[in-house]
């Protein structure tokens, strides 16, 4: 096979999903309404991500392209453009190319959802999306099927975020907005307590004492804070955490007097 950067031997992603169910169908009658544009400048990436969307949304054709200019080029050649799909992958929405990209894609097709894919749930990074124009924000962290239903969500008027997101910004307005979430709501508020006890260089007794939990639940936390961090010692964490979001976490505000048990 002769691969390119949506097509396989001229089959795109969708009707290669359907093709094995599908060889004794007339000619064009798998031919789609409307086409998804997957943008993602990693050939692999794209092209599974293209096949997994095909196999859920069979009535659409699922394009996988390096560039938008890749797909102007190809235009023509498929059904009218439903949405597209652009996949950041670990870079940062602020980041001044992605931020670009993101406002050019959301100026030049203003009828036409843009929808964000990144490796993130930082709840800074979601709102900066969407100001650029996106209309919609899915990180890498769901499944499939959800994916698939913010999709259909975009295409019909309607703007997906993380639902830790929305649960982020409710912990905000029921603070009165005095304390935002750490790290865009990437740490519950009781692993935020536990990273900035980290930070101190704290010990997990010491942790465990202040914030009236057991000391098992504390390695707990600071398993998952280490995993969400991708480190591999306590020490890393607070490198981390200082070299990323200095001065980010607020002081810890629940002691043993405060009224949270986990």
């Amino acid at each position: 096979m002769n691969l390119s950067p949506t097509v396989v031997d001229g089959l795109t992603a969708s009707k290669m999903a359907t093709a094995s169910n599908d060889t004794d169908a007339p000619d064009g009658l798998e031919q789609s309404a409307r086409s998804l544009v997957i943008i993602d400048n990693r050939a692999l990436d794209r092209e599974c991500f293209a096949r997994s969307i095909a196999l859920h949304k069979e009535e659409m054709e699922v394009l996988a392209f390096g560039s938008i200019e890749e797909w102007k080029r190809k235009e023509a050649e498929y059904p009218p453009l439903a949405a597209i799909l652009l996949n950041v992958g670990g870079r940062r929405i602020t980041e001044p190319d992605v931020a670009r990209e993101i406002a050019k894609l959301a100026s030049d097709f203003a009828t036409t959802p843009v929808i964000v894919l990144a490796d993130t749930d930082e709840l800074s990074q979601i709102l900066k999306a969407l100001e650029y124009g996106a209309r919609g924000y899915i990180p890498s962290s769901v499944g499939i099927d959800v994916c698939v239903e913010a999709i259909s969500l975009a295409m019909a008027g309607g703007t997906f975020v993380p639902a830790s997101s929305v649960l982020a910004v409710r912990q905000t307005l029921a603070s009165g907005g005095e304390t935002a979430p750490p790290m865009g709501g990437m740490f519950t508020l009781r692993q935020a307590e536990v990273v900035e006890a980290l930070r101190r260089g704290k010990a997990n007794k010491i942790i465990a004492y202040e914030l009236n939990l057991r000391e098992s639940t504390v390695k707990v936390h600071i398993r998952n804070i280490m995993k969400k961090l991708k480190a591999t010692n306590r020490t890393e964490v607070a490198y981390k955490i200082n070299d990323l979001f200095p001065g980010d976490f607020p002081q810890p505000a629940v002691g043993r007097s405060g009224s949270w048990h986990r």
